[in-house]
């Protein structure tokens, strides 16, 4: 562990401090002793302190190491720093409760179960939580020890045991596994995906993590196991032997769901609320049904009388680190506060029972823990320790240092001043190129300075300089030991000795084609096609027994009364249904032996042809076309990128350099930037822009509606402000005058970048140099839009922008006649959107906009009808009188949408009730809470990017997608709300 780390822990040990209290908390790991208080810390030197004492003490300590943060996103940042350096690193996250019949998603649960699994079989060296998250109950450790699924290669299994045990564990049966928590049984082959697989490859390699796994058996026992793909739907990795957590934290067996039944059967005789006995008439058809308890976290100490937090998981004298004190503590006393106040309302309203409203330790069991633990407090300044008996209070000496970037001069000044005055300087560089490159200025202006080998521990000389390179770091002194770290990264990429969201970690390379394709669940009912006999209905899958071989078979139905029995192994030659009426029942079902087929597909092929001919015509003709071939990067380039203010992904910076290199071709690019919605697709679009713009030409900028212009517009002036770029504007919200003064400015080659609507393309609109055409939201524009883009395109390169592609624009790319580039990760910083489906509930929306503005967040009500949409407003007026409410829609003047978007990104608007208008283009970090009512009659690509609305900070974000109460779903209603909650 942490063989990375040796010069960091070098650079430590180099410290009188640091040393004694490695010591001291050697001996303290053997014998319980007194709490241990370290002061002077900066970040960078915390951070520092922290991975050195995790490898120092190693041997030491018993277990993992337990480390509190008030904040989740302190937890990402220190993670990703220690992940680096080999640490295996867990962040344990607070759970939401569900105390009504809500559908919720399972993200936090799952990785909270993941978390739990691995300490109970010691696969982490620390765990990175938060108070209020360390004490909330969860499942205990013995009922995780029941519930994990023991295989092996011997086993012999009874399916019938197996399907009732996992289901006991909380997994959902499916027809195919896609997600963790489900299993699938086919025939003599059962997929499970479990949160937190442990398993032993053929090869002896240990597997850990979440991943699906196929048991495939001949009778009932067990022929082969393995790691499949849930793609291609192929095993990957044979094991041997294996172990499976439950899927779920409370689990309700037999005598469990009994107590809770009599339990609601109590409330129910006394309640007097025709609400709250509604409610609990649910709560016991649901029972009665067998199925899983939505509602369990109302008797979570009921089902599980145990009690048990995370600080069950670890032993006594556990190495445990608080990095805040004060902080901490005042989190602490926050989230008990905010919880009493919620468990309070929830009892007043006849939600939950007093008599079972406990969910949480109280703090006093952190002290009692602490008591028992190796406690080590790190702060800037000794705060929050009065009244404490310590075993040492330890003073360290560091200060925080710049981060240089590409300011050499400062740099060089600053070390020619740690020169002369004996310093060392250990200097870290993002990646060996930029490492060899200051190597050779340093040694040119006369610096002592040299390259770090790998694996040397040993510190630079007084007065030299020693280079090596990290990701990102961040630097600081140590002046007792005259020793710094200077970091070359920018600012605002610091996350401690290396920054969080710098950090690469080695992935699988992902086929860029199957980044955006995933197979649909076929489903009884589901049309097909199969290559040779044509349009279908899947039946399902039977097992059949045809001369003496019995294999699985797919059913499917064709007009009349024929039907196909298609072998599992040549399902390549069925697809999925995807043309027209595919959701309305009317396709008309093939024959078998006709030439009905035939024909469909002769008419199709000559179809397809036709459009071929246009497509290969209008791509032949701008590969023809000489485009322009930008020149390289160079240092202003750098420059821009360099003052990102946030931390690129991967993707992002891979995307970035595919779309650069094709602007230095002489061929016109054609490109599609395919990404989630706030992963990042207007950052790697600015970067384009930007290299157009340095070599003096214009960047046009086409978006569909006028509230995308606008924040589009926004976004270029506070991104390129500092940069002289002169931006510009064209839609709606300017006057026919100003718009008139942009055209000139235009045709003048005063303008740099402009943004604009459809108006971008009028006639009138004239360019002195387009370079660069980017569209943002293609599958928003009409046919007619589309053609004056290609006519405004001719050779111009052309980036398209979308999270959800058109069919034909999605086949063009896969293709090959457009290029495409995949963002397929979101920012190290967020965290996944909690998602609920469920009927309208007054109680459940007021409740979660009340959360939302208690933690000084904002939110955003959807309610897609302008006629009655001030009446919805109106109404939450009533309920909520506090909050501060603004309606929004298409049909309002252009001045008045403006300054609701100001006052909504100002903080100045609580609750903001819109229409759809707010499906692209708006961002407001600080709203973390969506509220969308009727959700049933909004689309798939209409549900997926409204969610983007929220979570796009660190902060942890929720979705609400209602339906009216008592409505019968339709299959296809259903499905696209199955899917948002699931994906």
């Amino acid at each position: 562990m942490g063989s990375d780390a040796m010069l960091i822990r070098s650079c430590m040990q180099s410290d009188g401090e640091y040393r004694q209290l490695s010591a001291d908390l050697k001996r303290a790991l053997r014998d319980r002793s007194l709490p241990f208080a370290v002061s002077g810390l900066c970040d960078g030197a915390a951070d520092a302190l922290i991975l050195s004492l995790l490898c120092d003490l190693e041997e030491a300590r018993r277990g993992a190491a337990l480390c509190l943060l008030s904040e989740e996103r302190e937890c990402v940042r220190l993670q990703s720093f220690l992940e680096q350096f080999g640490i295996r690193v867990a962040f344990f996250t607070a759970r939401d409760l569900t105390f009504y019949n809500i559908t919720a998603s399972h993200e936090y649960e799952h990785e909270r179960l993941r978390v739990l699994s691995g300490l109970a079989r010691g696969d982490f060296d620390v765990v990175l939580t938060t108070p209020d998250a360390a004490l909330g109950y969860t499942i205990s450790r013995q009922r995780l020890e029941q519930n994990t699924l023991r295989l092996d290669t011997a086993a012999v299994l009874d399916m019938t045991a197996l399907t009732e045990r996992l289901i006991a564990a909380g997994y959902t049966r499916v027809d195919m596994v896609e997600g963790a928590g489900q299993f699938a049984v086919r025939g003599g082959i059962i997929d499970i995906f479990a949160p937190h697989l442990r398993a032993l490859s053929a090869d002896n390699r240990m597997i850990t993590g979440m991943a699906p796994l196929r048991i495939e058996l001949f009778g009932d026992e067990v022929d082969r196991m393995g790691v499949f793909d849930v793609e291609s739907q192929r095993i990957h990795t044979v094991v041997t032997d294996c172990e499976l957590p439950p899927a779920r934290e409370v689990l309700v067996d037999a005598a469990a769901r009994a107590a809770v039944r009599e339990a609601v059967v109590a409330r129910l005789a006394k309640t007097k609320d025709e609400r709250a006995a509604e409610e609990l008439r649910v709560e016991l058809s649901e029972i009665d049904g067998g199925g899983e308890l939505r509602f369990a976290d109302k008797y979570l100490t009921l089902i599980d009388p145990e009690k048990e937090c995370l600080l069950s998981y670890f032993s006594p004298r556990s190495l445990t680190f608080l990095r805040g004190t004060n902080a901490i503590y005042d989190r602490l006393k926050a989230s008990e506060w905010h919880r009493e106040r919620a468990v309070e309302e929830l009892v007043e309203g006849g939600t939950v029972s007093g008599r079972y409203a406990e969910y949480s330790k109280p703090p006093s069991a952190l002290e009692s823990f602490l008591n028992e633990a190796t406690a080590v407090h790190l702060d800037s300044i000794a705060e929050g320790l009065s009244g404490k008996r310590l075993s040492g209070l330890y003073g360290f000496r560091s200060r925080q240092t710049p981060a240089y970037g590409e300011r050499f001069e400062l740099l060089e000044e600053d070390l020619a001043n740690y020169r002369d005055t004996g310093w060392r300087v250990v200097l870290v560089a993002e990646n060996e190129t930029s490492a060899r490159d200051v190597l050779k200025k340093l040694t040119a202006l006369g610096h002592m300075a040299r390259l770090r080998e790998t694996g040397e521990s040993i510190l630079p000389q007084p007065g030299e300089v020693l280079i090596e390179w990290q990701e990102s770091s961040r630097g600081f002194e140590l002046p007792a030991a005259r020793l710094t770290v200077l970091s070359l990264s920018a600012d605002h990429r610091q996350g401690g000795l290396a920054a969080a969201g710098r950090v690469r970690h080695a992935k699988k390379k992902k086929d860029a084609k199957g980044a955006i394709l995933s197979y649909a669940e076929l489903e009884p009912g589901d049309l097909v096609v199969h290559e040779t006999h044509g349009i279908g209905r899947y039946v399902g899958l039977e097992t059949l027994t045809i001369d003496g071989v019995t294999r699985d078979y797919v059913s499917i139905q064709y007009a009349g009364s024929d039907q196909l029995f298609l072998p599992c192994d040549r399902l390549d030659a069925v697809s999925k249904y995807i043309g027209a009426h595919a959701d309305d029942g009317m396709v008309k079902l093939s024959r078998f032996g006709g030439g009905e087929w035939k024909k469909a597909k002769a008419r199709a092929k000559a179809a397809v042809k036709d459009m071929a001919k246009d497509l290969i015509r209008l791509y032949a003709e701008r590969e023809r076309r000489a485009g322009y071939a930008f020149p390289a990067d160079d240092a202003y380039q750098r420059d821009f990128e360099t003052a990102f203010e946030y931390e690129e992904t991967e993707g992002q910076i891979a995307a970035a350099e595919e779309i650069k290199q094709d602007m230095m071709s002489i061929t016109p690019m054609d490109r599609l930037l395919c990404g989630d919605v706030g992963f990042g697709k207007t950052e790697v679009a600015l970067r384009a822009a930007y290299k157009a713009i340095l070599a003096g030409k214009q960047v046009a900028i086409l978006v569909p509606t006028t509230i995308l212009a606008m924040q589009h517009f926004r976004t270029i002036q506070s991104r390129m402000r500092a940069f002289a770029v002169r931006a510009d504007m064209l839609s709606r919200f300017r006057t026919p005058k100003e718009q008139q003064a942009s055209l000139a400015r235009l045709a003048r080659g005063d303008t740099d970048i402009i943004v604009g609507t459809h108006r971008l393309v009028s006639a009138d609109v004239k360019f002195k140099d387009l370079g660069l055409l980017i569209v943002d939201e293609e599958q928003r524009f009409g046919v007619a839009q589309k053609e004056k883009i290609k006519q405004m395109a001719g050779n111009v390169d052309v980036l398209t922008l979308t999270a959800t592609p058109i069919p034909r624009t999605l086949n063009m790319a896969m293709s090959g006649i457009r290029d495409i580039s995949i963002l397929d990760e979101a920012p190290g910083d967020r965290l996944p959107v909690q998602t609920y489906v469920l009927e309208d509930d007054d109680l459940i929306v007021e409740e979660a906009i009340r959360r939302e503005l208690r933690r000084g967040g904002q939110v955003f009500y959807l309610h897609n009808a302008v006629e009655s949409i001030h009446t919805v407003a109106a109404k939450l007026a009533r309920d909520i009188p506090e909050a501060r409410i603004t309606v929004a829609h298409g049909q309002m003047e252009k001045d008045a949408l403006e300054h609701i978007w100001g006052d909504m990104v100002t903080g100045e608007i609580d609750i903001l009730v819109s229409t759809t208008i707010i499906e692209t283009g708006v961002d407001v970090p600080n709203a973390n809470t969506l509220i969308v009512d009727n959700a049933h009659r909004l689309g798939l690509s209409q549900l997926h990017q409204l969610r983007g609305r929220v979570g796009r900070s660190p902060r942890r974000a929720y979705a609400y997608f209602t339906y009216p109460k008592g409505r019968a779903l339709g299959d296809v209603q259903r499905k696209r709300l199955e899917a948002i909650r699931e994906y």
